[in-house]
């Protein structure tokens, strides 16, 4: 049994939040998240991060990953198969998938491969220069010039 947050106090004392309550209030809403195909993510370094997804028996071909704005979204779409012979058990899982990360401001893909039944992808948060913190200095009156306007005779 899930228990509903009320958010309408944050609502009322932030500015420019919304996208994170939306998120929240999104998750708590939902019935139930995919289970597969089962995933990993990692942060591998200071602003590096890792999604690693098994997706055995998918090929390169059958994998999409977009990036839309602030989502990450990978499917897997299999190929219908010629059946060659009668299954007696068939464990491995070729169901289609559809999975969604949400990522954070100024967090891009960098790369993507699949090896050995493992697909990762590969992210990096890169803050633009101008969004980094900066110092700035306070400057004084000593050393400085002030220069006056001539006054109109």
């Amino acid at each position: 049994m899930r228990t509903a947050f009320d958010l309408s106090p944050l609502y009322r004392s932030t500015v420019g939040f919304d996208r994170l309550f939306d998120m929240i209030d999104q998750t708590a809403r939902a019935e139930s998240a995919p289970h597969w195909p089962p995933y990993n993510v990692e942060k591998s370094g200071d602003d590096q991060y890792r999604v690693t997804m098994a997706v055995a028996g998918f090929a390169p071909d059958e994998i999409e990953i977009t990036q839309r704005e602030n989502a990450l979204l990978v499917t897997g779409q299999k190929h219908p198969e010629q059946e060659n012979g009668q299954f007696l058990h068939r464990g491995i899982a070729t169901r289609n998938f559809k999975q969604t990360f949400n990522l954070a401001d100024f967090v891009n893909v960098t790369g993507a491969k699949l090896e050995n039944g493992l697909l990762t992808i590969d992210l990096v948060r890169e803050v633009p220069e101008e969004m980094k913190p900066r110092r700035i200095e306070i400057g004084t009156s000593r050393g400085h010039k002030v220069i006056e306007h001539d006054k109109a005779a």
